[in-house]
């Protein structure tokens, strides 16, 4: 199944190549044997242990590669994403805890400079990894003693297509700098682009001896003042443009004044290195592309590199995936995909926007229903909120499904481009709050505090199911952009009946306490791990309210006024930064109006950055979770 090396062989293999400076002892014809070793590890690991399957199994031999020619970690590689990473982190010390990977105390399943100093930058969220390795690669030539510190930033074709690399490769011949960037190309064939004009192109372009000849050639232009700084890009351009022609096709990165070299095999170890070591030290910015495989190596990968991003467990033998147990309750993104697909059926209005989840926010669902209704636009958030601000304005009402920490690079254009014109868009914000094994670069915590202090903008969250159908539902008679955040995960498992009318800014009691006791108020799914502490409070003879609030904006005062009349103290519960969410709202608002009531708020701390473990664990770590709720109210009713 997977490339024939067994796990024995395997272990032996990379106990020899813990660190890049013993792989670079090898000699290239040795690299091969490496690149299956590390397959073999990879798929044995995750067998058991999942994590980011398909990308990092494409990505082996780009691995092995840049760590053989460059000298990390002197010199650097900048993962972009880091789905691609796992063999880096194979390489680099960290073998021996590979099992640990997405594990509470373990390995990161992304690069992370705090982990390791081959990590050269955070490595979570797509398409910022060109202007991080620019950053480093302009600064070397600033630095006395870096000049011939070198730089690589990889980035996959997915990734590329964001706006954060565009701009990045923009700006790329702008100042002066040696970024070699590499293109993983995973979704191009190779067949078309390995024909007999392209690897003569190849040999061509990558050649120590045409480089020299071509430097040569600007130096003696430049000696004699034919040509200058300034006419450097006309003869990059010039000679592109008769690369072009030659080929018949051109590129984006050309146009920009970028080198250009490929499209290679990306799985030729032995190729890759010579053309790497032919290119490393060339001056200016410049591109190699290389095509290559997601799941390569595992034939069940390689022909559904879909389902296996992230496959779960499976057999590493016949690869066969273990069937996760059935949950009793649909998860919340699924919940919103169903309501969504019927409104539409309903509302013609209704269109749909993702940025490159359609599966992971079930806005594929309302896809194959609503096949014209619904628009992919890729890793592309910024885009993705103006767009719908485009339909909106133009009579549409567009339902923007993006995960809480990727909204979070749209905050502008959420600003600019929907809050402002007061444009009836509704953003139903998925995986808000702590997301376990993905860890700290994917948590959705902070949407609460940059969200609430938008004028206009409407903020809720559904503690049950029924309850986001009925916040979807009222959206379309809003006029005015609605943003609904839920968590990742299984839903409660309330009853899912017809749409129903839900108010603005309207809290619900859903157990009355003592006068003079502790009220607990939440936001969001959070409530049902309060529901639970309550109910133990009141087991033990305890009266404790608890207000489901629903709404952060608008707030609902007049259930705050009657809460502070009744009840001595507060406890505020939420699943987000205590800082500018559910407890700063009304510890503002019990301070202007009921100085007398106590108000503890809990959530995640606002100088903690939470680590990869279970929700669970994380709920608890931060002083949230039902025992920490239950804690906060036996401490009140006891002062």
């Amino acid at each position: 199944m997977v490339d024939s090396i067994d796990t024995h062989k395997a272990g032996e293999i990379l106990a020899k190549v813990q660190y890049p400076a013993q792989l670079r002892e090898l000699t290239v014809e040795e690299l091969p044997a490496v690149c299956m070793a590390l397959r073999s590890r990879i798929v044995d690991t995750l067998s058991r242990n999942p994590g980011h399957f398909a990308s990092s199994m494409g990505a082996v031999e780009l691995t092995v590669a840049l760590h053989y020619v460059f000298d990390t970690p002197a010199d650097r590689i900048v993962w972009d994403v880091g789905h691609q990473a796992y063999a880096h982190k194979l390489l680099t010390g960290r073998a021996e805890r590979f099992d640990s990977l997405r594990k509470e105390g373990g390995l990161s399943g992304f690069p992370n400079p705090a982990e390791s100093e081959y990590d050269t930058f955070i490595a979570g969220h797509a398409s910022n990894s060109i202007s991080a390795a620019l950053g480093m690669a302009v600064s070397d030539l600033l630095t006395p003693g870096n000049e011939l510190r070198r730089t690589v930033a990889v980035i996959g074709d997915a990734s590329i297509s964001g706006g954060l690399a565009f701009e990045g490769l923009n700006n790329a011949t702008q100042h002066d700098n040696n970024l070699l960037i590499v293109l993983n190309d995973n979704d191009m064939s190779i067949d078309p682009n390995v024909g007999a004009l392209h690897r003569y192109l190849s040999r061509l372009t990558t050649s120590a001896r045409y480089n020299r000849m071509r430097f040569r050639a600007y130096n003696f232009l430049k000696r004699h003042n034919i040509l200058g700084d300034k006419g450097k890009g006309l003869l990059i351009r010039f000679a592109n443009s008769i690369k072009s022609l030659v080929s018949r096709r051109q590129n984006i990165f050309e146009g920009l004044n970028i080198r250009y070299f490929g499209p290679i095999d990306g799985h030729d170890v032995e190729n890759l290195v010579k053309v790497l070591t032919e290119i490393r030290d060339m001056k200016g910015p410049r591109l190699l592309h290389l095509c290559t495989r997601k799941g390569k190596g595992y034939t069940p990968a390689e022909m559904n590199p879909s389902v296996w991003h992230a496959p779960g467990k499976f057999d590493p033998l016949t690869g066969e995936r273990v069937k996760p147990a059935v949950p009793a309750t649909p998860k919340w993104q699924e919940v919103f995909g169903r309501a969504l697909v019927e409104l539409a059926k309903e509302h013609s209005e209704v269109v749909g926007i993702t940025a490159a989840m359609p599966s992971g926010t079930s806005m594929s669902m309302m896809m194959e229903a609503f096949p014209d209704r619904v628009f992919d636009v890729g890793i592309s958030e910024g885009h993705a909120v103006t767009f719908a601000g485009g339909l909106a304005a133009a009579g549409k009402h567009p339902f923007v499904a993006i995960y809480s920490s990727f909204l979070q690079r749209a905050y502008d254009n959420i600003i600019h481009d929907v809050a402002i014109q007061s444009l009836p868009v509704t953003f139903c914000i998925d995986r808000a709050g702590v997301v376990g094994d993905d860890g700290v670069t994917h948590h959705g915590l902070f949407d609460l505090a940059y969200l609430s202090v938008i004028p206009g903008l409407m903020i809720a969250a559904p503690m049950d199911e029924q309850t986001l159908r009925d916040l979807m539902y009222s959206s379309l008679s809003f006029s005015r952009p609605l943003a609904i955040r839920y968590p990742r995960g299984s839903a409660p498992g309330g009853r899912q009946g017809d749409f129903g009318d839900i108010l603005p800014g309207k809290a619900r009691m859903m157990q009355e306490g003592e006068a003079g006791g502790v009220a607990v108020l939440t936001l969001g799914a959070i409530g049902n791990d309060a529901s639970v502490a309550v109910g133990r409070l009141r087991d033990k003879g305890m009266r404790v309210a608890h207000y489901d609030m629903i709404w952060l904006a608008p707030l609902d005062t007049d259930a705050l006024e009657h809460i502070c009349d009744r009840y001595k103290a507060i406890v505020t519960v939420e699943d987000a930064s205590v800082h500018g969410g559910l407890g700063t709202a009304v510890t503002e608002w019990v301070a202007a109006h009921a100085p007398r009531v106590k108000v503890m708020k809990l959530g995640v701390p606002h100088d903690m950055w939470v680590a990869h473990a279970s929700v669970e664990r994380q709920k608890e770590t931060c002083g949230y979770d039902a025992a920490a709720i239950e804690a906060a109210v036996s401490q009140l009713m006891n002062n």
